[in-house]
């Protein structure tokens, strides 16, 4: 674990403070939100630090405040958090072995997965990973207890804005690559899909149907011509000169 801090370069270490700066603001939102819903201070610290899953502790919250089943809840945010199982088959590489693979497991996140899946070097896919995931360990419970006894004082919390901070900042990282038309296409069609499920599915869910949009590449793909045989191409070129015999002599002699 030593070698993590060595590997980050100083970009990719901005990234993931900014990245993990955003989840504490959100974190601050989600427990303001819990305290004015009703719930003790406590109760978003711990399930921040325990369950570590920002969409199905807000899911949480919303069914339980408005007069839900607690089962039901559970079983929702279960739901959204199946995505976990394919993060879990595309990281399997980077969360360790041992008691480290449950605290790997534990760590992992939207977040942490996609810093891992965007370097290409093993060493910094692990670095990557245990920094962003550790990081958001820290800063999502942390902001869940500021924002507990923010909702304590101040119960308009939604006057802050604290919830566009988290999309704003995502929006940010990625613009970059956006201006390579590969990216850009599946990026749009997949938000426009994302945008045209949310009325109809719980939340989470839309972002999964989402990722239908990285099958665009593929259907956009211009095929490939069918190379030209060795032979076919040299008989294009044309025969290649001959050297004159008398020439070969000559140098040959000087």
């Amino acid at each position: 674990m030593r070698s993590i801090w060595r590997t980050l370069d100083r970009g990719l270490l901005r990234d993931i403070a900014l990245v993990c700066l955003a989840v504490g603001v959100v974190g601050l939102s989600y427990g303001a939100i819990a305290v004015a819903a009703g719930f003790p201070a406590w109760l978003p610290v711990l399930m921040g630090t325990l369950v570590l899953a920002g969409s199905s502790e807000f899911l949480f919250v919303g069914i339980v405040g408005a007069g839900g089943s607690p089962i039901a809840a559970v079983l929702a945010g279960l739901l959204v958090n199946a995505r976990h199982l394919p993060f879990g088959l595309a990281v399997a590489d980077v969360v360790g072995k041992g008691w480290w693979r449950a605290l790997g497991s534990h760590v992992m996140n939207d977040e942490s997965v996609v810093f891992a899946l965007a370097q290409c070097d093993p060493a910094r896919r692990r670095a990557a990973y245990w920094t962003c995931g550790l990081g958001v360990l820290v800063c999502w419970p942390s902001g869940a207890l500021l924002g507990a006894l923010l909702g304590s004082v101040v119960r308009d919390t939604d006057a802050f804005g604290l919830d566009a901070m988290f999309p704003a900042v995502l929006l940010a990282l990625i613009l970059p690559a956006l201006r390579e038309r590969t990216k850009r296409r599946p990026a749009l069609v997949g938000a426009a899909i994302a945008l045209a499920a949310t009325p109809f599915l719980s939340a989470g869910l839309p972002v999964l149907l989402a990722l239908v949009a990285l099958a665009v590449p593929t259907l956009t793909r211009e095929p490939r011509k069918p190379r030209e045989p060795r032979e076919a191409r040299e008989a294009a070129a044309g025969p290649a000169p001959r050297i004159p015999e008398s020439a070969g002599r000559d140098g040959a002699g000087e």
